[in-house]
């Protein structure tokens, strides 16, 4: 049985990249993992197709709805459609650093308004039973004081936040693309960790240039989980290796047998009006390093194979790479 209450592997909220259909496909592949929506803002919530933003397959538990946005009851009103709907966790975005998400007043940026996060994170406690956690940074632009962060934190503690997701290094909002943002400003564990000592009753997730299995689960001696997000979009298959050094006893589904789901998943999904492209995109880099992985990863992109929609494209796929696995 899946522990709700499990932070030590997590999938970060990654716009574009973390739907449901990525969420399906790496739930199958680690078990144990915590898995997170892309940032969803509260407006999207409030005046668009909420099923379409929160619908989700129960087999992705546990599952957290992150939020974007700053307004203390907007944010309790999406928190509690967010448990109605099923999730786990209901987390606030304070570390996305785009201009667009700083022209709405969230994300980054938030972090300069230590007072108002906390409102919103005591408003979003008042109104649901779920976690209510926080992603954000170690600090803004070139601002790399421990205390800018230790008192962030302090502040978010003091209404009762004890779950907090630390990308170890700043946000610079101005003259850095968001790309840039996840490469450049340095990484700083050594914080994340006083964090650690300075929070005790707190669970730390680190997050921020984690791409091996061995180097997370060697981090997982300094802090209560690690969560990947560009590493397990390029190499999904580094949420298996990692399951498995958590937990040498996790079942793990054979790879074929993933292709077998992914193959049903996609059959249920077309019939909803899913493009396949859609389903299989998280896929791509699901074989990174063996052979065949180049044309795998041609296949499955192909725009005139996947016009079709037909679900047999997954398992032609997988089947020409037994083959070139086998010659």
């Amino acid at each position: 049985m899946r522990n709700p209450a499990d932070w030590r592997l997590c999938v970060a909220p990654m716009i574009d990249v973390t739907d449901r259909h990525c969420r399906y496909f790496h739930r199958l592949l680690a078990p144990q993992a915590r898995l997170y929506t892309e940032m969803i803002t509260t407006g999207a919530l409030m005046h668009g197709d909420v099923a379409r933003h929160l619908d989700f397959d129960p087999s992705e538990q546990p599952v957290a709805l992150q939020l974007g946005g700053s307004e203390p009851q907007a944010l309790a009103d999406c928190a509690r459609l967010g448990e109605q709907w099923g999730y786990d966790e209901i987390n606030l975005n304070c570390g996305c650093p785009s201009e667009r998400v700083q022209r709405g007043a969230f994300g980054a940026c938030l972090m300069a308004e230590p007072d108002l996060v906390a409102d919103c994170i005591k408003a979003m406690q008042d109104a649901v039973a779920i976690p209510v956690t926080v992603k954000h940074r170690l600090g803004l632009d070139y601002e790399d004081s421990y205390e800018f962060v230790r008192d962030f934190v302090g502040k978010l503690h003091a209404v009762g936040c004890r779950v907090f997701i630390v990308h170890a290094r700043n946000a610079v909002l101005k003259g850095l693309s968001p790309k840039d943002n996840r490469e450049k400003p340095p990484l700083r564990y050594q914080d994340a960790a006083r964090l650690k000592r300075d929070f005790p009753d707190s669970r730390i997730v680190l997050n921020g240039g984690i791409a091996e299995a061995s180097q997370a689960v060697a981090l997982l001696d300094q802090y209560d989980g690690v969560m990947l997000g560009r590493a397990a979009w390029h190499n999904p298959a580094v949420l298996s290796e990692i399951a498995r050094l958590i937990d040498p006893q996790v079942r793990l589904v054979e790879p074929a047998q993933v292709v077998h789901a992914l193959s049903a998943y996609a059959m249920r999904e077309i019939k909803k009006g899913v493009p396949l492209r859609m389903i299989v995109r998280p896929m791509l880099g699901w074989v990174s390093g063996r052979t065949g992985a180049r044309h795998w990863r041609r296949t499955l992109s192909d725009p005139l194979l996947l016009n079709d929609n037909n679900v047999d494209l997954i398992e032609q796929a997988w089947s020409e790479l037994m083959m070139n696995a086998d010659a």
